[in-house]
């Protein structure tokens, strides 16, 4: 997949940003790119990223996970479905998006590559009168986060029923009422992480999770980083 000319596509993504887009081939080397991504890896174009792997644009450690990603998209042609990620980047910039991978056919049904976007969250406007209305059950999370509360429970404390917390939710973080959940535990390790020194374990604790393993396989799988690699990255911005 070589494109002479920049792809109608690539444009429209290039005046995003706070999206991240990207074509791969079946290596995973980048074919096309668009400007949020370059800006985001602290290259000076998109020259820079065509025809390398993340692991030779991001370097090892942040490239691993991605290259991951790729693999088993390419290999299963399964696709990925609005995963939550803590993405972390060279220039220093970090924060949580949700991602999604597809594999990509030509018209004879052979495997030409991959493409996915990931899209910031965005931050939610608390001043906003009809998203008062959740800020009990934020406290509630927030007063709980070591024990993480069901949504039954959530949505008693909210008043609403399960399905109104979920539609309101995902008014206001852009993410499922489980997501959201799951990010404010992992917000926590990651801070306890960064600027604490407390052991693992209690940070796993602390997080909600009763088994250091479980809670390591769950941040590897939101960050591409073990919670000790993550924490020896002082150098990223919290």
């Amino acid at each position: 997949m070589i494109y002479e000319q920049p792809w109608p596509v690539e444009e429209l993504f290039d005046c995003l940003p706070d999206i991240v887009f990207f074509v791969k081939d079946t290596a995973g080397n980048y074919v096309v790119v668009n400007d949020t991504l370059v800006k985001r890896c602290g290259a000076q174009n998109k020259g820079f990223l065509i025809g390398r792997t993340p692991s030779q644009v991001l370097g090892p450690d942040l490239g691993v996970s991605y290259e991951k990603q790729d693999r088993s998209v390419l290999k299963t042609g399964e696709p990925i479905d609005n995963q939550l990620e803590l993405h972390v980047y060279p220039n220093r910039s970090i924060g949580w998006c949700i991602t999604n991978k597809r594999a990509l056919y030509d018209g004879q049904g052979n495997l030409i590559g991959l493409t996915g976007v990931s899209q910031d969250l965005r931050a939610p406007d608390m001043n906003d009168d009809p998203n008062k209305e959740l800020q009990p059950v934020m406290d509630y999370v927030a007063k709980h986060i070591s024990d993480p509360p069901s949504i039954k429970i959530l949505s008693a404390v909210g008043c609403l029923s399960p399905y109104q917390l979920d539609r309101r939710v995902r008014q206001v973080f852009g993410l499922s009422t489980g997501q959201w959940i799951l990010k404010q535990r992992l917000d926590l390790a990651r801070q306890q992480l960064l600027q604490t020194n407390i052991p693992i374990a209690e940070v796993a604790y602390n997080a909600g999770y009763r088994e250091q393993s479980a809670f390591s396989r769950q941040f590897i799988r939101a960050t591409g980083f073990t919670p000790s690699a993550f924490r020896k990255a002082r150098k990223f911005d919290v």
